[in-house]
């Protein structure tokens, strides 16, 4: 790979690796190795955790397509070597938080990817994508599931910051983009839709009554959990990229060849 082509994405936004058939890939145990080791890199680079999550879920049974796919991260990879979080002085200590879903985004099986990334003031400090564990009925049951998941990280957060004697400056606050979830947040009447969330919507419903946490809607556009959610196009990924604090050092460019 050393010699490959770099790419301007970690993952294709017209390929969906769960729908592919291709003949198994011919070493698994090569394919397990790399996925491993991308996960340990996904620990610092929120740029790449979307591929490497999907990825990972085929270590059981890797076929050629998803062999391709892992190559991808890695001429992806090679292309932001530079790259890296970039942590500023910030003399806010607020945490802010934005949630987001891809409704049934998972071909073969419906389910949905949940994804949050948190900032401490300007730096970002957690984030993650995830597929979740039951098929939601709606998108509202997805964004819901995915803001009770930002929630939970948001309150361990906040907890450790307190422990530390570094509370946070104001209310934490999530950003979501989906209305009804935001309205569910702070609506305590259950209706056919909410049903059957009791344990999430009783938790985020708490947080919020004991103002311990806000949920507000922010427009689809300007949401940045959505680079985790799904493949995106080159220049919607990039946009996102940059306010994920992931770019090269300061005074270097690091050029990228487009070859998709």
């Amino acid at each position: 790979m050393h010699k490959a082509s770099s790419v301007s994405t970690p993952s294709a936004p017209q390929i969906d690796l769960s729908t592919l058939l291709s003949p198994s890939f011919e070493d698994p145990t090569l394919y397990r190795q790399v996925v491993g080791t991308l996960q340990y890199l996904a620990l610092t680079r929120p740029d790449i955790s979307l591929a490497v999550n999907k990825t990972a879920q085929f270590m059981h049974s890797p076929s050629t397509h998803h062999w391709q796919a892992v190559k991808r991260i890695l001429r992806y990879l090679r292309g932001t070597l530079d790259h890296g979080l970039v942590l500023r002085s910030s003399h806010s200590s607020s945490l802010i938080a934005y949630s987001d879903a891809d409704w049934g985004g998972d071909k073969t099986n419906r389910k949905s990817t949940s994804a949050y990334v948190v900032f401490h003031g300007t730096n970002i400090v957690s984030w993650c994508s995830k597929k979740q564990t039951t098929v939601a009925r709606s998108s509202t049951d997805s964004e819901y599931r995915a803001l009770a998941s930002a929630a939970s990280e948001v309150y361990w957060l906040n907890c450790l910051l307190r422990e530390l004697h570094r509370p946070s400056s104001a209310t934490p606050r999530i950003w979501c983009d989906n209305v009804s979830g935001t309205y569910l947040a702070t609506n305590p009447v259950f209706h056919s839709r909410s049903k059957h969330l009791e344990l999430d919507f009783h938790f985020v419903r708490d947080q919020v009554r004991k103002k311990a946490l806000t949920v507000s809607f922010i427009p689809t556009n300007d949401q940045l959990a959505d680079a985790l959610t799904k493949p995106l196009s080159k220049a919607r990924f990039h946009a996102l990229k940059d306010k994920l604090m992931v770019s090269p050092p300061i005074g270097l460019r690091g050029g990228v060849t487009d070859m998709t």
